[in-house]
């Protein structure tokens, strides 16, 4: 079906993001899955292209526009050319609106130029080593002393987490159990105060080239005017922001699967058992057939998600649903196409396996599937 989310801007822009990856991107991801991490240099010309802070007013470096769409584009270009290290989604689609809605002008002014030249690179750390997805379970303390918060805590599975320069913590600045949520703060934690500590970068099955660390926070004097909006305000912050999150996690999963699906088709045409392709066969042919529908009907519905998005319109339920059931039928499409390539999918060097490993996570970041029907299932009145 003919996508109509776009307008002639964004398909300009699309080129642009695509010469991009091809030229900075592609050449070094093999570099960058050795080291674990992205290079610096990668950062600067994404923000010297103007690929960072598409939202951010023109006065601190950004580019002034606030519609998703730009946001999409980017994400789907960096699926299609095989890119998962690169945290770029991260820091504009979910560090961005906190900056960007929270902070004061001289935060801004601090702030958001780095951000946007690339100089500046974000994290948000949210997970704790005993408080995944619920977060009012989260065990880090900001305790006010004078003019400081002193930030003690540990956080874990933190994207970005090695190179970031600027991670937004969510911690505790009420540590009384019956404070509930009401105790939760934001608190902007930049690179170099003492005793900000950070860990192993993490070795994970999939998204190699993406740093993702421990953080360590033990007695952290955070200047009080790193406060991120109010203090006790920081759950219905997070609760504000995370639809966009789970819909930036949507489209990832609907393109991967898109990509993967588009692959093995032309795998099954070239790929000959018995004498003739295997796209020949009754099962494969159904097996293509019924993942060429799901994909479909997924692209449509993450697309209508962006334009509720883009209206100021899509709530945390129908986020939820298009979070949990992407990024499953990413799961399931990737697995049954791995199965169609055979002995062949299980080698790292076809791209169906690196997609296997890259974008198994989607199901898990963000809020696990279990969360998001948890969400959904309480909206119902359950």
């Amino acid at each position: 079906m003919r996508r109509e989310l776009f307008e002639p801007e964004h398909e300009a822009f699309r080129e642009t993001v695509r010469t991009f990856v091809a030229k900075e991107l592609q050449p070094h991801t093999a570099e960058w899955e050795e080291a674990g991490q992205v290079s610096r240099d990668a950062w600067l010309a994404a923000g010297a292209q103007g690929l960072l802070g598409f939202a951010v007013d023109e006065d601190y470096g950004g580019g002034g526009v606030d519609d998703f769409r730009f946001n999409v584009v980017f994400n789907e270009e960096l699926v299609s050319g095989g890119i998962s290290g690169f945290g770029s989604p991260l820091h504009n689609d979910i560090v961005a609106p906190y900056l960007m809605k929270l902070a004061t002008e001289e935060q801004k002014q601090r702030w958001l130029p780095g951000f946007c030249s690339g100089e500046t690179i974000s994290a948000i750390a949210m997970t704790e080593p005993g408080a995944g997805s619920d977060l009012q379970g989260i065990r880090t303390t900001a305790i006010r002393d004078g003019d400081h918060y002193v930030l003690n805590g540990q956080k874990t599975f933190i994207s970005n987490g090695i190179m970031s320069d600027l991670v937004i913590v969510v911690a505790r600045t009420d540590p009384d159990p019956e404070a509930g949520h009401h105790g939760i703060s934001l608190l902007v934690v930049e690179r170099g105060m003492e005793g900000f500590e950070r860990g192993r970068n993490l070795d994970k099955i999939g998204q190699k080239a993406q740093d993702t660390a421990e953080l360590f926070f033990n007695d952290v004097r955070v200047p009080a005017e790193n406060l991120l909006g109010e203090e006790g305000q920081g759950f219905i912050y997070l609760m504000q922001n995370l639809p966009q999150e789970r819909l930036s996690i949507a489209i990832a999963s609907a393109a991967t699967a898109e990509k993967v699906l588009g692959f093995t088709k032309d795998y099954c045409r070239e790929r000959t058992a018995f004498g003739r392709p295997i796209g020949k066969f009754q099962n494969t042919r159904f097996e293509l057939a019924e993942m060429a529908t799901e994909v479909e009907i997924g692209r449509v519905f993450t697309d209508r998600c962006v334009q509720e998005h883009v209206r100021g319109e899509l709530d945390i339920e129908h986020a939820a649903m298009a979070k949990w059931w992407l990024s499953e039928l990413n799961k399931r499409v990737v697995d049954r196409c791995l199965q169609l390539h055979g002995g062949f999918g299980y080698m790292t060097e076809y791209p169906v396996a690196k997609a296997f490993l890259d974008s198994r996570v989607q199901t898990i970041y963000g809020g696990t599937t279990e969360i998001m029907k948890e969400i959904i299932g309480r909206s119902m009145g359950f």
